[in-house]
């Protein structure tokens, strides 16, 4: 059985693996999954963590990104139960159990993964199709905090898991990506965009117009960095995201500030000349430089994301490192997410771009990762350079803060 994921392997996590360790990996994950459930017949899922390429801080104003799947994951094995009863054993967290036949939103599960499973089944009950129960272990490689959207990762994969089980997998990974944001927005209380569930679930690098959320314009692109000589690597700064929501959650409302101006909700519907023009009038009116700061971020992001994507398909990587440079600057001077404004001592982010820059000296490009305040920075790195690079931040921020990751390039799955 685990000889047949050698073929995917390549998919699932780019040129270099270690097959060993990875069939290793994922035996352990079946003789767990009979130690828990007694059944030796599992099937094997996978959902991939993210990385935002561009667009940052665009999707929730209907914006346009970029991002792509990542070679690291999330597994799960999965036997199907007779009742309606789904239980997840994830590594390291207590055991989830629920049972679908009560799809209310609950109070007391907001911000668990019981949410999800039943925020994610009541999406599948609202599009007539429907559900039964399953049990599931998981180990995930999709480090929490670290900018990889370990929590979209997991709500792709129940989505997948329930796509596979009762609906012989007919809805297409951006729909599974809905349904995930569905029960994060709903039942576990957070709202965020659909940015990390696509990317999660779609596999690859792709280009996302969300200006029809419900039907956001998917632009894929197959592009390799290393194939132009670039590793990119995420650095974890190890900043606390505590007492930060208060910082994440300003930034969609304050560009509605200024989308409201002119009677819209989102900034998507309203023309970037038309703000440069009334900017005066708005700045009375709102009394807030920091969401017109933002909003020019907004708009100015959009138009690299378009030209991002033009640099990709043409394969012009110098090009396309200058507008990730471009986009890191406008992340800093304009939306202002590098670091908290409640907390101007804690600057990790800032202090990691500084390092990058000074050790890259002009090549690659140098960015904050995600949602920003903390966290992580992304940076393209001459592969000739990756090991000065990364000894560089751990000198900074300690052992093992610096992951080289690659592109996954198949979508949310059942693997066999």
């Amino acid at each position: 059985m685990i000889s047949d994921l050698h073929r995917v392997y390549p998919d699932l996590y780019g040129r270099e693996y270690d097959e060993k360790e990875m069939d290793s990996r994922f035996s352990h994950l079946l003789e767990k999954h009979k130690e828990l459930f007694g059944r030796s017949d599992a099937a094997i899922f996978s959902a991939a963590g993210r990385t935002e390429i561009g667009g940052n801080h665009t999707d929730h104003n209907l914006g346009k990104v970029i991002g792509g799947s990542v070679n690291l994951d999330t597994i799960g094995a999965v036997s199907k139960r007779s009742d309606n009863r789904v239980i997840i054993a994830s590594e390291g967290f207590p055991v989830v159990d629920v049972d679908i036949s009560d799809l209310s939103v609950r109070e007391g599960e907001k911000n668990g993964t019981d949410s999800l499973v039943r925020g994610i089944a009541k999406a599948f009950k609202e599009r007539g199709i429907e559900v039964s129960g399953w049990e599931a272990n998981t180990t995930t490689r999709v480090l929490g905090g670290s900018g990889l959207s370990s929590s979209a990762a997991i709500e792709v994969l129940i989505a997948e898991i329930f796509n596979s089980l009762c609906n012989e997998d007919r809805l297409d990974p951006i729909e599974l990506a809905k349904i995930g944001k569905y029960a994060e927005n709903v039942y576990f209380g957070k709202p965020s965009g659909l940015l990390d569930q696509a990317c999660c679930a779609h596999g690859g690098i792709v280009g996302i117009d969300f200006k029809d959320n419900d039907n956001p314009e998917i632009t894929p692109i197959d592009i390799s960095f290393e194939d132009y000589g670039y590793a990119m690597i995420i650095t974890d700064t190890r900043g606390s995201h505590a007492d930060l929501t208060g910082e994440y959650a300003a930034v969609p409302p304050e560009m509605r500030e200024v989308a409201a101006f002119y009677g819209k909700q989102n900034l998507r519907e309203v023309s970037f000349q038309d703000f440069i023009r009334d900017m005066k009038a708005i700045r009375d009116k709102i009394g807030n430089d920091r969401a017109l700061l933002r909003a020019y971020h907004f708009f100015t992001e959009n138009q690299r994301v378009d030209f991002m994507l033009q640099t990709l398909k043409e394969g012009d990587i110098d090009g396309f490192l200058a507008f990730v440079t471009e986009s890191g600057n406008s992340s800093f001077r304009f939306l202002q997410n590098v670091y908290p404004s409640s907390s101007p001592r804690d600057q990790g982010l800032s202090l990691a771009i500084a390092l990058s820059e000074e050790i890259l000296q002009g090549e690659g490009a140098v960015r904050v990762h995600g949602g920003g305040f903390a966290g992580t920075i992304q940076a393209y790195v001459p592969v000739g350079m990756t090991e000065r690079y990364i000894s560089g931040m751990e000198g900074l921020f300690g052992p093992g803060c610096s992951m080289r990751i690659a592109i996954r390039r198949r979508p949310v799955s059942r693997l066999i």
